[in-house]
C-alpha cells in the first residue's frame, strides 16, 4: 500500500495480540519482542522488498528517547537487519516539538509528526525505513522527504503492524 507517497508494508493488523506486542515493546520495555516482530517481517516481506537496502529506523524525539531509554523502531530495525543481513544506519533525528502521535486524530496525524525530521549526513541511495506501527503514513512521509532531500533515490517502509480503517 502507498501512504503519504511511501510504499509501505506490514505483516499484521494493529489489533489483538499484535497490539499487545507493540504496547509491551513500546511502553513496558519488552525489547526482546523486537526479534519476534522482525521474524514476522522478514519471513513474510514481499519479494525484493528487503533486497539491497540500508535500514533506517524512524527516530524518537530526544526527550522521548531519554524518558523511554530506547527507540522501539531502532530495536525492530536492528533485528530485521540481523535476520536479513542488511546494514542499519540511525541517520534520522527529530527536532522541535515532541508530541506523541498516540491520541491524535487522523487530521492531526496527516499533518505529520510534531517537530521536524532531519538526516545526519548523506542518505544511502536505497532506504528501508522501519517503524513499529503505521497509521496514516505521515511520519514515514516526513522521513522519506528528509532522506530524498539528502540523496536517497528510493525509500520504502515496513512496520510490524498497520492500523485498519483509519
Amino acid at each position: 500500500m502507498s501512504l503519504s507517497g511511501v510504499l509501505v508494508w506490514a505483516p499484521v493488523a494493529y489489533s489483538g495480540p499484535a497490539r499487545d506486542l507493540v504496547r509491551a515493546l513500546k511502553f513496558r520495555g519488552a525489547i526482546g519482542l523486537a526479534d519476534a516482530m522482525a521474524a514476522q517481517i522478514v519471513a513474510n516481506a514481499p519479494p525484493g522488498f528487503l533486497a539491497r537496502r540500508t535500514i533506517v529506523p524512524v527516530p524518537l524525539h530526544p526527550r522521548r528517547l531519554r524518558k523511554r531509554g530506547y527507540n522501539q523502531a531502532a530495536a525492530i530495525a536492528e533485528a530485521v537487519g540481523r535476520r536479513a543481513g542488511l546494514p542499519v544506519r540511525e541517520c534520522l533525528f527529530r527536532s522541535g516539538h515532541s508530541i506523541t502521535q498516540v491520541g491524535r486524530d487522523r487530521t492531526e496525524r496527516m499533518a505529520g509528526p510534531a517537530g521536524s525530521i532531519h538526516v545526519d549526513g548523506r542518505a544511502s541511495e536505497n532506504v528501508l525505513v522501519v517503524d513499529d506501527v503505521v497509521t496514516t503514513g505521515a511520519t514515514l512521509g516526513a522521513c522519506r522527504d528528509a532522506l530524498v532531500a539528502n540523496g536517497a533515490r528510493e525509500v520504502v517502509a515496513i512496520a510490524f503492524a498497520r492500523t485498519i480503517g483509519r
